[in-house]
């Protein structure tokens, strides 16, 4: 049952990326526009994630949940050494939902208005760079249980260059992925070009931050090209990862959108897969040469037994729901 649980993790995990990294994204899409097309941004952005703008957090949710039940000392130590950059991430996260309520459905509208939306802009950006921070500190062996000063202990084990870089990738990832998944929200060829412009923005983005979170490992020491290169599986995620973003150009031109949203979380699983496999089950690589593993360090075997079939359960019940939500709304908007 261990690998159900690990399974419901990795894809709560992976979906967060996909749907939660385009919520985060359409602030910083928002951010990043010009004001003369800044209404017409909020405006898509708006259509993009309006129906599930807050059950996004479900899978972040169950993935805390998943490692809390199942995994205790994982969860122990990433609440203990990442403590400062999980609290700023869930106040990023607060902050956001409730500017964008605001936002949107204040009775009142005034001079507040200007504020809810720095706020939004603003969380938008700030809580996928701390998400970054957070994943680059597990795998950068940074975090240094023998270390003995405040510093060292909680704040240089996730605040260093390749951290930075890693938490601007995310961001990147977060602006593409709402870019892409918002083309399907145009109305007509003014909106529609305007997106593809900052597609095309993203996409320039993704790669300049891309080679930078390599360059700052090499610099850091960090064997990345190695983890990602040195086998065919990482390979193989790359060049499938290259290959779609071609198609994705193609099908833009085409103006094929839903493909264009199909392969883009095609992307993000490759690259998921990429970033991950080669250490894999050890999720959090220790300064002094230890880990913790998703196989090792787990709950007792009941414990695990039983997550599995909430999950599952959950997942039988949930999921069907939810993909009816999204088609509903949808609908409604085609209709409209």
């Amino acid at each position: 049952m261990i690998y159900v649980v690990i399974g419901f993790l990795w894809l709560s995990v992976c979906l967060y990326l996909i749907l939660g990294g385009a919520d985060f994204g359409a602030g910083i899409v928002e951010l990043m526009s010009k004001k003369k097309t800044r209404k017409y941004a909020e405006k898509i952005m708006y259509e993009s994630i309006a129906p599930v703008w807050e059950a996004n957090h479900m899978w972040l949710i169950i993935a805390i949940v998943i490692l809390f039940v199942g995994f205790p000392e994982i969860y122990t130590t990433l609440s203990t050494y990442l403590h400062i950059p999980l609290v700023l991430m869930l106040i990023g996260i607060i902050a956001r939902g409730t500017a964008f309520t605001f936002r949107h459905y204040d009775a009142v509208i005034d001079e507040w208005q200007k504020v809810y939306t720095q706020i939004f802009y603003f969380s938008s950006l700030l809580t996928p760079f701390f998400l970054g921070l957070i994943a680059a500190a597990t795998v950068s062996q940074s975090i240094n249980p023998d270390a003995t000063t405040f510093f060292d202990l909680y704040i240089f084990s996730w605040l260093n260059w390749f951290g930075v870089a890693v938490g601007l990738f995310v961001v990147s990832l977060c602006a593409y992925l709402a870019s892409i998944f918002s083309l399907r929200e145009t109305t007509d060829r003014l909106e529609l070009d305007l997106m593809i412009r900052k597609s095309y923005q993203t996409i320039i983005f993704v790669v300049i931050t891309g080679l930078l979170v390599f360059l700052t490992a090499y610099l850091s020491g960090i064997p990345l090209v190695k983890w990602v290169f040195s086998k065919p599986l990482g390979i193989m995620a790359i060049a499938f990862a290259t290959i779609a973003l071609g198609l994705i150009l193609r099908a833009m031109n085409n103006k094929k959108l839903l493909a264009v949203r199909v392969l883009a979380g095609f992307q993000m699983i490759m690259i998921l897969v990429a970033a991950t496999y080669q250490h894999n089950p050890n999720i959090i690589l220790f300064a002094n040469g230890e880990h913790l593993s998703l196989l090792e360090h787990i709950a007792a075997p009941k414990t695990i037994s039983a997550l599995a079939w909430a999950l599952i359960l959950g997942s039988v019940f949930i999921l069907p729901f939810l993909f009816y939500l999204m088609f509903s709304f949808t609908k409604a908007r085609r209709q409209s």
